[in-house]
């Protein structure tokens, strides 16, 4: 039901049931939030979307308020405009002056809001918030004296993720939000997902930065510099950049890399070729030995963590296939290094990634071998940009050139890897060619491409119908539950920690809205319809690989450097 309400003096239309904020954002008014999320239950805890509203003494949050016929609202009346401004210099009465200095700062929601209200002083005079800086956590540092106890953090981690490592610990004036009794990251139920760094909208949390340690090893010639990047990382680059998107601009990316210092530069797409075959083999053998449980894929680091920490009893069912980026890694520490004659400590391998928590994978205890990482350092899309301005790259004139060779190559199923279902129907793909000789109909796979927390479907690969499920987000493991408590039964069950998949990955650019986040998965499927090599078994980088660089290499011809082991985590709960 639509009626009529009265706005700065203008009338607009309005839907029953919106709230006040929803219905000015719809026909063009901005107002200002910062505890407010999207399809979050609105809260009106920061206060800073007040309207005045005719008849009503106290001023009403928009985002909590629904619309009702009647109303007549004024967004920027000077009541309302000097309600926020107060609003905000509460905030920076005791918030630190080191903006200089802030990991977001030019990008930090406090500081736009600040500058958009014209504060330019200091009225309002408060306490400091003790300085206390996390540093424990392999992949998220914390500044609790930037916190502004917007809520984001632990909403995420509670609704989104499901793993509750953030709350809100004391009360009144000693408020802040912690980890599991007040003690730091490593001690909590964290995952490394790094959802609660994108929906912060100060510095009080964001990736722990590894650019001192590889410009370090940038300037040691006696250092083979190595980088690999996922398939994702070319299209989050363009975007940090603010460049466009062009098919070739990977090409351009390797040429960037080489400028910057780098001796090899790998696609990590070749390490997603050997994940899916490997992931194909594993479930073509259990289907064959008529295997009573699912395989669960492991691509996903946080998904990892969060079975060895509250599901221990699914371990033995994930998949031991290591992932895409471990895969590449071990290959440049154990094959690059044979074909280059250098010692795999002579090394220093960098992977640039959409994923956060693959800075947590990266030293975990089984992705070493002889006690040598696989990956030395791990940067997200945010920290790699910055790198490539700090070397002072002109992006806009720099000729192509090509990765090397043995990783150089890719099929666009490594591409699919990067969005939820897509590694399922890869494995599906794949095994179907194995067994069949042909490739199925990609319709067959429209109930894994489509929306929704959880999705399944099935596949008639050599008369036995083979069933899939995928978990778009940790909310929907609930829905997997129910499912399996049905009766039902899965022979391969994908689970994406990031709703949406790596095109949600936390290292990408800041601020991605639904409509960014399809567009990144539109160039995903889009790349998959169009490239001719759409297979692992049909890319030549990795046939090469199979078919003579592990043969020829008799210390990891067995292909064990492409496994690893999970076990249960104790932690504070």
């Amino acid at each position: 039901m639509l009626f009529t309400i009265q706005v700065n003096n203008k009338k607009i239309r309005a839907e029953k049931g919106e709230t006040i904020l929803s219905a000015l954002n719809r026909n063009g008014i901005i107002i200002p939030t910062l505890c407010r999320m999207k399809e979050f239950t609105p809260t009106g805890a920061c206060r800073m979307c007040v309207v005045e509203v005719e008849g009503r003494d106290r001023l009403v949050t928009a985002c909590s308020q629904p619309v009702e016929e009647w109303m007549k609202i004024k967004t920027h009346s000077p009541r309302v405009i000097t309600a926020r401004k107060t609003i905000v210099e509460l905030l920076l009465s005791n918030h630190p002056d080191d903006c200089l200095y802030c990991d977001r700062n030019l990008n930090c929601e406090l500081q736009r809001l600040a500058e958009e209200l014209n504060i330019r002083e200091r009225r309002i005079r408060a306490r400091k918030i003790k300085p206390r800086l996390d540093q424990s956590s392999p992949s998220i540092v914390r500044e609790l004296s930037k916190c502004i106890l917007c809520g984001r953090c632990v909403r995420v981690c509670e609704e989104v993720i499901t793993a509750t490592s953030l709350d809100f610990i004391n009360k009144g004036r000693e408020t802040h939000v912690g980890a599991t009794m007040d003690k730091d990251f490593n001690f909590s139920s964290c995952i490394h997902c790094g959802q609660c760094v994108l929906v912060c909208p100060t510095g009080a949390l964001h990736e722990k930065h590894y650019l001192a340690e590889v410009q370090e090893y940038l300037n040691k010639p006696e250092m083979v510099k190595v980088i690999q990047y996922s398939s994702m990382v070319v299209y989050g680059i363009a975007e940090e950049l603010g460049l466009r998107y062009t098919k070739g601009f990977d090409k351009t990316l390797n040429a960037i890399l080489r400028k910057i210092g780098f001796d090899k530069v790998f696609k990590t797409g070749t390490g997603t070729d050997v994940c899916i075959t490997e992931i194909t083999g594993q479930l073509s053998e259990r289907i064959e030995n008529k295997a009573d449980k699912p395989l669960y894929i492991s691509a996903c680091p946080a998904w990892v963590k969060y079975v060895e920490q509250f599901i221990p009893s699914l371990i033995p069912e994930l998949s031991t296939v290591k992932s895409p980026q471990q895969i590449t890694g071990v290959l440049i520490k154990t094959l690059v290094a044979g074909q280059l004659g250098v010692k795999p400590e002579e090394i220093f391998s960098v992977s640039a990634t959409p994923c956060m928590a693959m800075k947590f994978e990266a030293r975990r205890d089984g992705m070493m071998r002889k006690g040598i990482s696989d990956v030395d350092s791990v940067l997200t899309v945010r920290e790699l940009a910055r790198l490539i301005r700090l070397y002072g790259i002109d992006t806009s004139n720099i000729e192509e050139e090509p990765a090397d060779e043995p990783m150089a190559g890719r099929s666009s199923a490594a591409i699919m890897a990067e969005v939820s279902g897509g590694l399922a129907e890869s494995v599906l793909r794949s095994l179907h060619f194995m067994k069949m000789k042909k490739e199925p109909d990609k319709q067959l796979f429209k109930k894994l491409r489509s929306g929704g927390l959880f999705r399944e479907t099935s596949l008639q690969i050599d008369e036995k119908d083979v069933r899939v499920a995928v978990v778009d987000g940790l909310t929907g493991l609930e829905k997997l539950k129910i499912s399996l408590a049905s009766g039902k039964k899965y022979d391969l069950i994908e689970v994406m920690t990031c709703p949406g998949g790596c095109v949600h990955g936390a290292g990408l650019p800041f601020s991605p809205s639904k409509d960014e986040i399809k567009s990144r998965a539109k160039l995903v499927y889009q790349s998959d319809d169009t490239e001719a090599i759409n297979l692992p078994c049909k890319s030549p980088s990795c046939i090469n690989l199979y078919e003579k660089l592990l043969k020829d290499n008799s210390d990891i011809a067995d292909k064990k450097i492409f496994y690893t082991h999970f076990e249960k985590r104790n932690v504070l709960l």
